[in-house]
């Protein structure tokens, strides 16, 4: 390991930017569907990773959507989540806000309560395994209609004071953030915060209707932005957190090489952006490979990837003390640095 590497798994981060069910590792996959006694169209771990070739967006949730169905009880919700904690704490990880789609599996009639309550037992243990605090934040499926998203958040009543905030996922182009307008000023009624993808495939007025039709407290992803001068100015002078997933952009065409990357630039322009995995059991990689990759990539400082780290937790939907406490850590950390 090099000492980049070092320094990176050693700096204090916390990630904004998870879907849980896209952790799903190809061996999960098969172990759920074994014991829950499901098909899947897939002969061998190694099909399945040979299928996670991806054109676009909609390439990759056709399999993000056949492997979420072995996904049946509380305990696989449970073990996901273990999972994934227990991997991004290897990645230095002490926070972590954790999106879930509960319509991907309401639909196929499993209850909320054996996904919410699966989900928050892991993050019970997450903290007493690893000190790691973590919030759930529930994504509303942007290919479904709104009355499909209200009678997710009116399932979600019973835990919504276990929610931190509601987002907006699923194929981006031809479902722009307006048509949650209602349910989003809904789910702020109820004191939760905002997040939406937007400017990932979609262009940059989907990031405007964002910002102006459902209020957002965060942009998740936001690349397209930079398409737009104004946007961007007003980005940096609000200081908006961005959800960057440097490897998912490059997994779902989004550059063509992670060469491409803008990370550095965003930096440059004053922007709050900060670094996540995304689905990293279909992109590749977990948090601490997407800092490797942009840092190598790029040729990024410490000091560049300190300040990523840093807008990680100034973007959290965390007390202004715990912020100030991570962000403390991050100093001391910096300040041990010898080159």
């Amino acid at each position: 390991m090099s000492s980049m590497d070092d320094f990176i798994i050693g700096l204090p981060k916390a990630e904004l930017h998870i879907h849980i069910e896209g952790s799903l590792e190809p061996e999960q996959m098969f172990a759920f569907a074994a014991r829950n006694e499901v098909a899947i169209p897939y002969a061998s771990v190694e099909e399945v990773r040979a299928a996670y070739a991806f054109g676009n967006l909609q390439d990759f949730l056709d399999i993000y959507y056949a492997g979420a169905q072995v996904l049946q009880t509380r305990q696989d919700f449970h073990d996901l989540a273990t999972a994934y904690f227990d991997r991004a704490a290897q990645d230095g990880v002490v926070h972590a806000e954790i999106m879930f789609d509960p319509q991907t599996h309401m639909e196929r009639g499993i209850a909320f309560a054996v996904v919410i309550e699966g989900l928050l037992s892991a993050i019970a243990q997450a903290q007493g395994r690893h000190g790691m605090s973590s919030s759930l934040i529930l994504c509303f499926l942007r290919h479904l209609s709104e009355a499909d998203a209200f009678a997710a958040l009116e399932a979600a009543g019973p835990w919504l004071d276990r929610i931190s905030a509601i987002g907006l996922d699923s194929s981006e182009v031809g479902h722009p953030p307006e048509k949650f307008a209602r349910v989003f000023a809904a789910a702020a009624g109820h004191g939760l915060r905002l997040v939406a993808h937007a400017g990932e495939e979609g262009p940059p007025d989907y990031v405007w209707q964002a910002l102006d039709g459902l209020h957002v407290d965060r942009i998740d992803h936001g690349n397209r932005a930079l398409e737009d001068d104004t946007l961007v100015s007003r980005l940096a002078a609000e200081g908006m957190t961005l959800t960057v997933c440097p490897l998912s952009n490059l997994k779902l065409c989004v550059i063509d090489a992670i060469g491409d990357h803008p990370i550095d630039r965003m930096l440059d322009l004053g922007l709050r952006v900060t670094v996540n995995s995304d689905d990293p059991a279909y992109f590749g990689g977990y948090v601490a490979d997407n800092y490797r990759a942009v840092a190598e990539a790029r040729k990024l400082s410490k000091a560049q990837i300190a300040t990523l780290a840093r807008n990680s937790f100034t973007g959290a939907f965390l007390p202004e003390e715990a912020i100030a406490a991570h962000l403390a850590r991050i100093d001391a950390y910096m300040a041990g640095q010898t080159d």
